[in-house]
């Protein structure tokens, strides 16, 4: 799935124990009605955020995960 906008808000890097560390990217669509998308990266993804800021025009490849409930 693609979703493509401007970035809202670009996280710091968090780092939740000292084997897994994340970052959170917000983008805003740009459709009739925009969606502010929160975009988790793990792990050695987390460096790929570095070169973006936010106002960008981004376009971002994800794969959804959920839970059953």
């Amino acid at each position: 799935m693609e979703v493509t906008g401007k970035i809202k808000v670009v996280g710091a890097e968090q780092q939740i124990s000292a084997s897994f560390r994340k970052r959170e990217l917000v983008v805003t669509t740009d459709e009739q009605y925009p969606q502010s998308i929160m975009i988790e990266f793990v792990q050695d993804k987390v460096d790929l955020l570095n070169n973006y800021t936010v106002g960008e025009d981004v376009k971002v490849s994800i794969n959804l995960g959920g839970r059953e409930w």
